[in-house]
């Protein structure tokens, strides 16, 4: 007989969490954690079903694995040294089986056992939904990744393809899209893992860190494209007054990746890639390349505020990113 939430009660589901955490840690309602040398970095980031996860495309390890991947991704996008930890807070009807519950903290752990940090505590609730909501903390390093600090100049560089976790998806969903394409196999797969497996750009941030060269500040502009590319750089440029010119020819799309307005569109809009999105001046922006070599120039950074235009023909680009509170 399955075992269900309801069946398990609040104490008993704590207790078996708590073996995902060091000794003690679920102990009390609150974690300590020692001071650390320099600035913290927090963040907080909520996954519902329905509309981040569903059961359909994603088992029960890959969502604990997203979801700690997400939180990752934006410390990595801020200029994090090291993980510290994070802390999660489940919602989830009553008949939920115990085995999915399971699952999510087995995908949780498996990717700080990979990254670092630790799981520190969380809470526990029931709900019509079910949903995970964790906060991650880490420590700054040397580089403070600020979306306001892009200058016209800058070259626009991103850690990797695009596209592909959307690309995974439709695969999943055996979407009607695709039925006319015929796409290599190892697209396919790299698709597939990339929307289920996605990771956190940690080696790239380190990699951006190492190659600055001498004499050059600490300046940087930088988020991850969770909600797609386009729209990464849009923020980008709000935040720091400045405009874009990006280069069709230059769009991060993986190997194999077909031609044609539906795959510019899913390489620019198609969202949750976790890559990292930087402005740098041009001698960094090359050393990072040098350096890293799933990294692509995408553009360059202009003073004409918030025009984000294709150096081909000085036309819009336009493309939808993902809309947290978009029409359902």
């Amino acid at each position: 007989m399955t075992q269900t939430l309801a069946d398990l009660g609040e104490a008993e589901l704590l207790r078996r969490l708590a073996r995902f955490a060091p000794p003690g840690q679920f102990d009390d309602d609150t974690a300590q954690l020692q001071q650390p040398s320099g600035d913290l970095l927090v963040n907080t980031d909520v996954l519902v079903e329905s509309i981040h996860f569903s059961d359909a495309t994603t088992a029960a390890l890959d969502v604990g694995w997203r979801a700690v991947a997400a939180n990752l991704s934006d410390l990595a996008a801020s200029g994090v040294d090291q993980i510290l930890g994070i802390t999660v807070g489940l919602v989830a009807p009553g008949h939920t089986p115990w085995s999915w519950v399971e699952g999510v903290y087995r995908g949780i752990d498996s990717l700080l056992q990979d990254s670092g940090g630790v799981l520190l505590g969380g809470d526990c609730s029931q709900g019509p939904a079910r949903m995970l909501s964790i906060t991650a903390l880490g420590t700054l390093g040397p580089l403070r990744l600020h979306r306001s600090q892009a200058r016209a100049g800058d070259w626009i560089v991103v850690s990797g393809a695009h596209g592909l976790s959307r690309l995974g998806l439709a695969l999943l969903l055996e979407e009607s899209s695709l039925q006319s394409v015929t796409l290599p196999e190892a697209l396919k797969e790299q698709a597939i893992q990339q929307h289920q497996r996605p990771q956190p750009r940690l080696d790239a941030l380190r990699s951006l860190v190492m190659s600055k060269p001498g004499g050059l500040p600490w300046r940087a502009g930088g988020t991850d494209s969770s909600d797609g590319l386009l729209q990464a750089i849009d923020c980008l440029c709000r935040s720091s007054g400045c405009g874009a010119v990006l280069d069709t020819t230059k769009l991060p799309r993986a190997g194999g990746w077909p031609e044609g307005p539906l795959w510019q569109r899913w390489c620019l809009s198609g969202g949750e890639d976790f890559e990292l999105v930087v402005t740098l001046p041009e001698p960094w922006a090359k050393a990072w390349i040098d350096a890293q070599p799933s990294c692509r120039q995408v553009g360059v950074i202009t003073d004409q505020a918030k025009a984000i235009v294709w150096s081909h023909d000085n036309a819009p680009v336009v493309a939808e990113g993902f809309a947290h509170y978009g029409a359902t």
